[in-house]
């Protein structure tokens, strides 16, 4: 597997894993969140959550800076629905999921803590976790505690690539 998305609601941890990841696995980074467009980033900072019709055009351009790096990357995504996964899928055959899996208190006290730091509107976090479909019974799916220490999700992850077993999957 080359290319991974790390995946999961907001404030689960997605940017920071995502970056440890493309550093220590020499991959480049593709943060997600850069590829908004200017419509969906208003739309959040008000917290107003997006529509399925939001996301089309920006994971279209996901998919197509995913196939930008046939040698692999690293994409940061919320990936919440199947058929968002599976629309990424599409463009990279053999694509890998980690999914942080956090609860709601956790997810929404993160997302506080970085106010006015980044554009996600907190109320926003409750929209989240309805639209989420775990990705329990997908292929290729590392399924981690997003509440672990960064330094040892990225051994996980990273066991998980090269073949290796993993622990602490809460």
């Amino acid at each position: 597997m080359s290319s991974i998305v790390v995946m999961g609601v907001a404030g689960c941890g997605k940017s920071s894993l995502g970056a440890v990841l493309a550093d220590t696995e020499a991959l480049p980074l593709i943060e997600g969140d850069d590829f908004h467009s200017a419509a969906n980033r208003s739309k959040m900072a008000e917290g107003t959550p997006l529509t399925d019709a939001d996301r089309d055009g920006w994971l279209d351009t996901l998919a197509a800076e995913l196939a930008r790096h046939p040698a692999g990357a690293v994409l940061t995504c919320s990936a919440l629905k199947r058929r968002y996964r599976d629309r990424l899928r599409s463009a990279v055959p053999g694509l890998g999921f980690v999914y942080l899996a956090i609860t709601p208190d956790e997810a929404a006290l993160r997302v506080a803590a970085r106010a006015g730091t980044h554009f996600f509107h907190r109320s926003l976090v409750a929209s989240q976790f309805e639209a989420l479909e775990p990705p329990l019974d997908e292929p290729r799916v590392l399924r981690l505690d997003a509440t672990l220490p960064t330094a040892l999700l990225q051994i996980q992850v990273a066991g998980w690539l090269h073949g290796q077993p993993t622990k602490a999957r809460r």
